[in-house]
């Protein structure tokens, strides 16, 4: 995987991209992270990347022209029909809040490009005609999008093949199933009067698989319910919940059949 990072501030991203899981990708060669700089592309001996905004307002804008310009040559070497399978996103507490499902689908790209705004945001031609979806990496303001890239980075990376050690790891971490993970507990097996539940001392597989699969339930109806809407539930599941008090809105909907 591929990640162009298109930012006025790519030495944001040296240091990050040097260390966890996703140096590790990098060094592995899994993953790719290049880095452009919006002021290379601007007509000026400044670098002069922003203006003042029609209509007046306060805060400056990034123009549009230095932005197309740099989508424009990370996406050159790619054949034409290479480029149709690439998004490119544009960082926004307008776009759509980002959740596993949009990770999923968005790790099955050979690449991705990611437009960092900053100031008070970006000219809307770069939304309307450059970029192909808007992320927002939820319902708060950050003064730019080299932040949330780097989130979708390590998301994304994380599901690369080969990037986290055992395919399960991935596969029952919190959402990646549908629900909130279950309690996790390692040694030493009592800690300041805390005990770990003897169900996981017990070496009883099935035992262990059921209390897991119960807590995980538990802890979801108590703190993300709307996450059970979408689940797949099986009869014991919603039998389970329902002697906790929950009961499936008939109305909800059906358990999704892909990536959001």
């Amino acid at each position: 995987m591929i990640f162009h990072v298109v930012t006025l501030f790519p030495q944001a991203f040296e240091k990050p991209v040097e260390h966890g899981i996703v140096g590790l990708a990098c060094g592995k060669g899994l993953v790719s992270v290049q880095l452009t700089d919006i002021r290379a592309y601007t007509d000026d001996v400044h670098g002069t990347a922003d203006d003042y905004q029609f209509g007046g307002g306060h805060g400056m804008v990034l123009k549009p022209d230095p932005i197309f310009r740099a989508v424009e040559s990370v996406l050159e070497p790619y054949a034409s029909d290479q480029r149709d399978q690439i998004p490119v996103i544009l960082f926004s507490p307008q776009g759509r809040v980002l959740n596993q499902g949009m990770v999923e689908s968005l790790a099955e790209a050979p690449a991705l490009v990611l437009i960092c705004g900053h100031y008070s945001g970006v000219d809307e031609r770069v939304a309307r005609r450059l970029a192909t979806q808007e992320i927002s990496v939820g319902d708060y303001v950050l003064s730019g999008g080299e932040l949330p890239a780097m989130v979708l980075i390590e998301a994304v990376s994380r599901l690369v093949p080969g990037v986290v050690g055992a395919p399960e790891n991935v596969s029952e971490d919190s959402l990646s199933s549908g629900l909130l993970q279950h309690p996790l507990y390692t040694r030493p097996a009592e800690f300041r009067d805390m005990e770990v539940p003897q169900v996981l001392r017990s070496g009883h597989h099935a035992e262990i698989d059921r209390w897991r699969r119960r807590e995980s339930l538990s802890r979801t109806l108590e703190r993300r319910p709307d996450l059970l809407d979408k689940a797949e539930l099986t009869p014991e599941d919603l039998e389970y919940l329902g002697s906790l008090g929950y009961e499936r809105d008939r109305g909800a909907n059906p358990p999704d059949q892909g990536p959001d």
